[in-house]
This record gives structure tokens, sequence and C-alpha cells, in this order.
């Protein structure tokens, strides 16, 4: 499921980057690579607050539906 999907509160693993080359790529260096963990924050307007690699970021809508993950975790 896309990460906008995954409630605040909750974790999943990143499955896949989706997107052009040149936004895997940044996402990818933000922190968002197969196999890690991501957890939601919270949700600020149309910004996803999320805690990637003990970082704090904050993604809109349309970059957040690029990033895939199962969500196992809680």
């Amino acid at each position: 499921m896309p990460l906008s999907m995954v409630r605040e509160g909750e974790a999943g693993i990143i499955h896949k980057v989706a997107g052009k080359e040149e936004t895997r790529r940044f996402l990818e260096n933000l922190g968002f690579v197969t196999g890690g963990v991501v957890t939601v924050i919270s949700w600020n307007g149309g910004s996803l607050i999320v805690n990637v690699k003990d970082a704090r970021v904050a993604l809109g809508r349309d970059m957040a539906n690029k990033i895939l993950v199962n969500q196992s975790m809680s």
C-alpha cells in the first residue's frame, strides 16, 4: 500500500520506491530504501510527517504515494 494510506502512529517496511529515476534517487537519499522501516508521525495539512532512519521528514501526498510499504509492524 502507498505510505499515504498508513495511519498516524503506525509503521511499515518499505517494499518499493516508485517514480522516475530522479524521484527515486531523491527519496533514497532521504532514507527511503527497500527494507527500511518508516513510521507515520502525523499529517500536517497536506504533508505527511514520518520518521525514517532516526530522522523526521515531511512529504507531500504525491511523494508519499510513490513509497510502497508492507504494514507488518505496529
